[in-house]
Parts: structure tokens; C-alpha cells; sequence
């Protein structure tokens, strides 16, 4: 019976797992390495603060994050920043106070704005979705094996621009080998579009890589501590199981021993 059971199930992921790579076939996604995948992987601090500075130069433009506080800018396991420059980079924005209906510069305790384009998604559900790469149902079968999630589908996109264009009910469209068709979102990166401080690489993949991963964060600020929680758990279950077994093992011994010396065995 456990057998069946197993080979059902087996059948049933082999079955779900195709399903999952044919529907995301249409697009072709990259699979890049990057520090926060596997069961130990963490954010790169500095590969965040570089993604950051991306975002606010290339993408905030049209793109918003309106679930993000700024005050998660200096969160340990994200970017990090220190007070001080949390409080400044939040007053570069200005939100809307209903207290004294008027616009004040943003505080760490308010969040980004959302996007200034009613077709430019917000990028950290973008981040979070998993349609392009593991199935339409979101099975995230990719993700598991392969690791591949949020982040490679927006660098995949980001680096994924074919040159074609065309027009369609007078706008213009372009042609995207990771989203398998075409956007209206013409490429927004083209090469050395910022200027990093530690002078890390500004090639399009890196830029594409360092706002991913940023953008990744924002969808999962938690995952390092969700990491380090399941490790702990993983490892308490472990040992508990030893010690259950051992218990196991020495209360049933005397009565298996006396089962085994009786005139009746």
C-alpha cells in the first residue's frame, strides 16, 4: 500500500514538473547564481545597496514599491544603512499627509510611493510572482530544484531585449526573449547607466542582476530569518527524533527480551 502511495505520488510530480516547464517555455529565463538561493544562502549587502541605487536612478521613474517602509532600509539582512541615511533618502520623496492635507517629505516610517504608471506594476509583487518560470498555477517546482525565482525572471527581462519592435493600435512594442512576446516597457538599461561608488561592474547583467536581487529583498525582506528559523527547527526535529527513537528503543527492550526467552516462543 506505502508503495503505491509513493509511486502516485511520484507520478504526480513528474506530471506537475512538465506541466510547470512547458508553460513557462514560451519565455526563455536565465538562470543566475545568486548569494540568497539554497537553504543557506543570505543577501549580499552590498549587491542590495548597489540594486538600491538602481532602482531610485532607473526604475522609480514609472515603478513603485508601496509595500516597502524606507525604514526597512536599514533592517540587518538587507541593505543596511545606517540611520542617517535612511532619514535622507526618505525625504527625497514627499507623500501625502491627511493630518495637514497637504504633501511633507517622507519619513523611515512611511513607505515608497506606488507607481507613477497605472501599467507599471509594483516591482516587489513582481519580485514575488512566479508565473514566467514555474508554471501558470505558480507550483514553484523551478524554484525548488533549480532555484531559479523572482530575481532571474526580472533579470532574464531586463537583459532579455531582441531589438524587435512593432507597432500595435498606435503603440509601440518590444520584442522581450524572457517574457516570450513583446512589452511596452522599451529597455530601460543600455550599459554603464549609473556609476557604483565601489566600482563594481555597470554592464547590463550586473545592473540587471544588482536590481533583481534588491527587488527580490523587497518581495522577501524576511527570508535570512525565515532561513535561520527553519535551520534551527530542522536541527531541534533531528535531535528530538534521535532521542525518540533511543527512548523507544529501551523501553521496548525488556519486553522484546522476555518475549524472546519465553517456553511459548
Amino acid at each position: 500500500m506505502i508503495r503505491k502511495i509513493a509511486l502516485s505520488a511520484l507520478t504526480a510530480l513528474c506530471l506537475a514538473t512538465g506541466g510547470a516547464f512547458a508553460a513557462g517555455g514560451a519565455g526563455k529565463v536565465t538562470d543566475y547564481d545568486f548569494s540568497f538561493e539554497g537553504p543557506f544562502g543570505t543577501y549580499d549587502q552590498m549587491q542590495l545597496q548597489r540594486g538600491l541605487q538602481v532602482y531610485t536612478e532607473i526604475c522609480a521613474a514609472c515603478h513603485g514599491l508601496q509595500y516597502v517602509p524606507f525604514r526597512a532600509l536599514g533592517y540587518d539582512g538587507g541593505p543596511h544603512l545606517p540611520e542617517d541615511q535612511v532619514r535622507a533618502y526618505a525625504a527625497f520623496y514627499e507623500v501625502y499627509d491627511a493630518e495637514i492635507d497637504d504633501w511633507r517629505p517622507a519619513t523611515p516610517t512611511d513607505y515608497f510611493p506606488e507607481s507613477g504608471l497605472e501599467n507599471a506594476p509594483d516591482l516587489s509583487l513582481m519580485a514575488k510572482a512566479r508565473a514566467g518560470f514555474s508554471g501558470p498555477y505558480g507550483l514553484g517546482l523551478n524554484q525548488l530544484f533549480r532555484g531559479m525565482g523572482g530575481a532571474e525572471y526580472i533579470a532574464s527581462v531586463l537583459t532579455g531585449y531582441n531589438g524587435s519592435e512593432k507597432e500595435e493600435a498606435g503603440a509601440l512594442l518590444y520584442g522581450n526573449d524572457a517574457f516570450g512576446g513583446y512589452l511596452s516597457m522599451g529597455p530601460p538599461l543600455w550599459g554603464d547607466d549609473v556609476e557604483y561608488e565601489d566600482g563594481s561592474p555597470t554592464d547590463i547583467e550586473s545592473i540587471a542582476k544588482d536590481v533583481s536581487a534588491f527587488l527580490m529583498w523587497t518581495a522577501e525582506p524576511e527570508l535570512n530569518a525565515r532561513k535561520e528559523a527553519g535551520f534551527i527547527a530542522v536541527l531541534f526535529l533531528s535531535i528530538l527524533s534521535v532521542l525518540l527513537y533511543l527512548t523507544n528503543k529501551r523501553i521496548w527492550a525488556p519486553i522484546k527480551k522476555g518475549k524472546a526467552s519465553s517456553p511459548a516462543e
